[in-house]
């Protein structure tokens, strides 16, 4: 954001359409504003662009230092919103004006021994919770770019072994495996006989490559197994919005079929045209005004907030990510619908009804 603004500024928004990073920073340093404005680039990028566009456990999650269009295209959309008179920023004041409202609100439903626990539990909430913040930046996210970076060295040492033929493929192995396939390779050179890994993991990867590609072509159930006749536990509730109605819901399944219901995540209703996103590397297909329906959002989506209308998921809670940043924005959200991601189609209208947790599909795609 502070990137967007700055360029809107110095006079030098113009060049962020240049075309590819390259070309943008060519343009750029074709000015002293613009130049300034590279800098200052350069300066973010150590250590904020070791976010992901995913959640950072996942081996394809894209990361900003090595696909820099991620950012730019971020800050190209952030600049256009500031040109055009419009704010990019959180309403943080009016957010942290509800919530002592409602804070004091459930306080003064408590005796005066639970509003001393109250306090105390508040206290320690607001505490630690700036460390969880923190942790997904330096944990999920930073370390384990660095992490899956020397997993792509080794996984090329493999490769020019002739074990596989890409870098990806040894995120094919399981933790197990690659101790061996490390033994194997080791030992052959060792000994100066080849390897066995050349003759095994090529089809071996292709087969399973088949099963996941397989796999992909169906959206998976709600849930597995049976369920318990009752759900309490606090975490899954609130987090993952997991309920003892929800599960009957999944169960019996729904006698209208252009009706979904889920949490009542983040209050409004609004109308708009449904964008259908099941993986990280499709956010940059949002358009203006859309309604984001996913299986789950994560931390480093945040910045396409500021482009929709609504979120509706089917996996979430009242602390899921997507709740919390939805009431932020002031959108409206239904998170644990279940099945919204496999049921609605990207381009058909919706009607998100944050308050009652009921999304109506209102025509087809």
């Amino acid at each position: 954001k502070a990137l967007a603004k700055l360029a809107v500024s110095s006079g030098v928004a113009a060049h962020l359409t240049a075309g590819s990073v390259d070309a943008v920073l060519a343009a750029m340093n074709g000015t002293a504003p613009g130049k300034a404005w590279v800098a200052a680039w350069g300066g973010a990028k150590d250590p904020w662009f070791n976010f992901t566009s995913g959640n950072g456990f996942y081996s394809d999650d894209k990361y900003w230092i090595e696909h820099l269009d991620i950012p730019m295209g971020y800050i190209r959309d952030y600049a256009a919103r500031v040109a055009a008179g419009g704010s990019i920023d959180r309403p943080t004041a009016a957010i942290a004006a509800e919530r002592d409202r409602i804070t004091a609100e459930y306080r003064e439903l408590l005796d005066p021994d639970a509003q001393a626990a109250f306090d105390g539990k508040l206290g320690l909430a607001r505490t630690v919770f700036p460390y969880v913040e923190n942790h997904n930046f330096y944990i999920e996210h930073w370390s384990m770019s660095v992490f899956w970076r020397k997993m792509r060295e080794l996984s090329a040492l493999f490769q020019r072994a002739g074990f596989w033929a890409g870098a990806e493929d040894m995120f094919f192995l399981n933790r197990n495996e690659v101790r061996d396939a490390i033994f194997d390779l080791g030992m052959g050179w060792g000994v100066g006989v080849p390897s066995t890994g050349p003759s095994y993991w090529p089809a071996e990867i292709a087969r399973r490559k088949a099963i996941l590609t397989a796999l992909q072509s169906a959206p998976p159930q709600p849930a597995l197994n049976t369920p318990p006749e009752v759900i309490t536990e606090p975490f899954t509730i609130m987090l993952w919005g997991i309920t003892t109605d929800a599960v009957k819901k999944w169960l019996n399944g729904s006698s209208d079929a252009t009706k979904l219901e889920g949490m009542a995540a983040s209050p409004g209703v609004v109308e708009g045209r449904a964008r259908v996103i099941r993986s990280a590397n499709d956010l940059g297909l949002i358009e203006e005004g859309e309604i984001l329906v996913t299986p789950v959002t994560a931390p480093s989506w945040a910045p396409v907030f500021g482009k929709i209308r609504a979120t509706v998921t089917d996996i979430g809670g009242m602390m899921s990510h997507a709740a919390i940043v939805c009431r932020e924005y002031g959108l409206p959200a239904v998170t644990g619908t279940g099945t919204a991601s496999s049921v609605i189609k990207t381009g058909q209208m919706l009607r998100v009804d944050g308050t009652t947790g009921e999304v109506t599909i209102l025509s087809a795609a």
